[in-house]
């Protein structure tokens, strides 16, 4: 990939990993609740799929899900679902509740806990794969090796997102993480993150 193309992909990348979307709301969700250093998890989680949605349009099987109105529409609304749940049982969900207690003691949600609900966050989101098949083709040239192209796209678009994610996103919410000392704070965030969660999710299923 010429200097010049890779640098228009880090513009295009730190952009895009700049707009908020379910990715940044769990991002700043696990912040508050489990800290800024174990937030990491839910990040990989969602860089693996976004991993997934490369391949899957690399293999040409975005423009299946793409053009079939039925595959579209059905992981759409299963994401959606998923969203509304997260969003549902974090604003009811009590003090401690997600992460457990023991003996008067907070303990951290576990790390592949983390990874999976990152994981299926970004990857039950069918508009990903439509957004990557037009991104891709702007960066990728069929008359160099396709492997190498790809695998530069991927490594830039991962790294430049674990960055924005963990370093903005993960540590502006660290900010608010005075609001979560008391019942009354962590209430508040609760149920702030959960109607996110769920606004994004109705968005989702609303969205043509």
């Amino acid at each position: 990939m010429p200097l010049s193309l890779w640098f228009a992909l880090v513009g295009a990348g730190v952009l895009i990993s700049l707009t908020p979307g379910a990715g940044a709301i769990n991002t700043m969700s696990n912040s508050l609740s489990s800290g800024w250093a174990r937030s990491i998890w839910g990040i990989l989680g969602q860089q693996a799929a976004l991993l997934m949605h490369l391949v899957i349009v690399a293999a040409g099987v975005g423009v299946l899900v793409a053009s079939t109105p039925w595959l579209f529409d059905a992981i759409r609304y299963a994401g959606a679902a998923y969203l509304v749940y997260l969003g549902v049982r974090q604003f009811l969900a009590r003090q401690g509740a997600d992460t457990g207690e023991v003996g008067g003691v907070r303990l951290p949600e576990p790390a592949w806990s983390m990874f999976r609900r990152g994981l299926l966050v970004n990857l039950m989101n069918p508009k990903a794969i439509v957004f990557f098949l037009a991104f891709v083709p702007q960066f990728v040239r069929p008359d160099r090796p396709m492997l190498a192209q790809y695998g530069v796209l991927a490594a830039t678009v991962v790294v430049i997102d674990v960055v924005v994610m963990w370093f903005f996103f993960a540590t502006a919410a660290r900010g608010l993480g005075r609001l979560t000392a008391g019942e009354a704070g962590q209430r508040i965030i609760n149920r702030v993150f959960g109607s996110l969660f769920v606004g994004v999710g109705v968005l989702l299923a609303a969205m043509h």
